[in-house]
C-alpha cells in the first residue's frame, strides 16, 4: 500500500508510524485507518519488526476525525462522511482489530491534541506517553456522538470505570499531567525529548526479551485482566509453559543468566508461537 496519511519509517528494529495531515492536525480519515491497519500487519509479519511507535508530524497527534465537511461530517449518506466512516477493504480489517492483535508491542508518542478517534486510537497500543502541554479529550458527548473505535471496553480497562465516566460524561479536553494522574499515559516528557523516549521504552522491552514470550505475554494480559475467574487462564498457561519450556528461547534465556551475558533468543513470531496459540475462538462474520 502507498501511504499518504501516514509515514512509516524503520529506526533499526522499531516500525515509527506518523500520522502525516499536519496542515489538518493529523485529523483522521477512513483512508489513514487503513493504511494505520496496514502498517500494524505489516509489522506484525515482520520478524525484524520488535516494536511499534505511532505520533503525529507537526504540532498535533490527531485532532479527531476530519469535520471539513461541516454539520453533516458524519453523515455517511454524504460523501464526506462516508469517508470518515470507510469500511475496511476486504480482508483488510480495522485499525482497532490490527493494533490490538498485532503480536509486537505498541507505543503511542501523543505530541500535541489527541481528541476523539485521536485518543481512542491510541487504547489498544500498550503504552501512552504525552508531550507537556498535550490535550486530550474524549469529546464524543458534545458531537451527539457515542465512543467508538472499541474505548467503552479499552478505556475502563485502562482507568477504572469511574475516571472513564468523568472523562467520557463531560466530554471535556484536559491536560497530559491530568491524563498521568488518571492513569491514560504513563509519562509526560518535554516535547523535543517524546519521540528518543518513547524509542527508549520500546528498547526496554525487546533489547532482552524473547520475541515470543513478549507477543504471548501481551496477549495474556489483555485478554484476561477481566476475567472473571483465573481457571481459563490457569488451563492456557500451564501447558504453554510446558511446551515452552523445551524451546530454544528458554534453554538460550537460562544460559545467557548463568553465563551473566545478554541472551540472543532464536525465536520467530513468524513459525514459533506455541500450539495454544491463538486460543480465543475467530469472531464471528455475521
Amino acid at each position: 500500500m502507498n501511504y499518504e496519511h501516514i509515514m512509516c519509517d524503520l529506526d533499526g528494529s522499531l516500525m515509527v508510524v506518523t500520522l502525516n495531515r499536519p496542515e489538518k492536525l493529523n485529523a483522521y480519515t477512513g483512508q489513514m485507518g487503513a493504511e494505520i491497519t496496514d502498517a500494524f500487519q505489516r509489522a506484525d509479519a515482520d520478524d525484524d519488526v520488535r516494536a511499534v511507535i505511532v505520533t503525529g508530524s507537526g504540532r498535533a497527534f490527531c485532532a479527531g476525525a476530519d469535520v471539513s465537511g461541516g454539520a453533516a461530517s458524519f453523515d455517511t449518506s454524504g460523501q464526506h462522511g462516508a469517508g470518515v466512516f470507510a469500511a475496511p477493504k476486504p480482508g483488510g480489517g480495522r485499525f482497532v482489530e490490527a493494533i490490538f492483535n498485532c503480536r509486537k508491542p505498541s507505543i503511542a508518542a501523543i505530541n500535541g491534541p489527541a481528541v476523539g478517534v485521536g485518543i481512542t486510537m491510541t487504547l489498544p497500543m500498550d503504552v501512552r506517553i504525552a508531550a507537556k502541554g498535550a490535550k486530550i479529550g474524549f469529546i464524543f458527548a458534545r458531537r451527539g456522538l457515542v465512543p467508538e473505535a472499541g474505548s467503552a471496553w479499552f478505556l475502563p480497562k485502562l482507568v477504572g470505570l469511574s475516571q472513564s465516566l468523568r472523562w467520557c460524561l463531560s466530554g471535556r479536553t484536559f491536560d497530559a499531567d491530568e491524563a498521568r494522574q488518571g492513569g491514560l499515559v504513563s509519562e509526560v516528557v518535554e516535547p523535543a525529548e517524546l519521540l528518543n523516549r518513547a524509542k527508549e521504552i520500546a528498547r526496554e522491552m525487546t533489547d532482552a526479551t524473547s520475541a515470543v514470550a513478549i507477543a504471548l505475554t501481551r496477549q495474556m494480559l489483555w485478554r484476561f485482566a477481566g476475567a472473571p475467574a483465573p481457571f481459563e487462564l490457569l488451563d492456557i498457561d500451564k501447558p504453554m509453559s510446558i511446551e515452552r519450556g523445551g524451546h530454544a528461547d528458554v534453554r538460550e534465556g537460562v544460559a545467557a543468566f548463568l553465563e551473566k551475558r545478554p541472551p540472543s533468543f532464536p525465536g520467530k513470531v513468524s513459525q514459533d508461537m506455541p500450539s495454544q496459540y491463538p486460543w480465543w475462538p475467530a469472531p464471528s462474520k455475521g
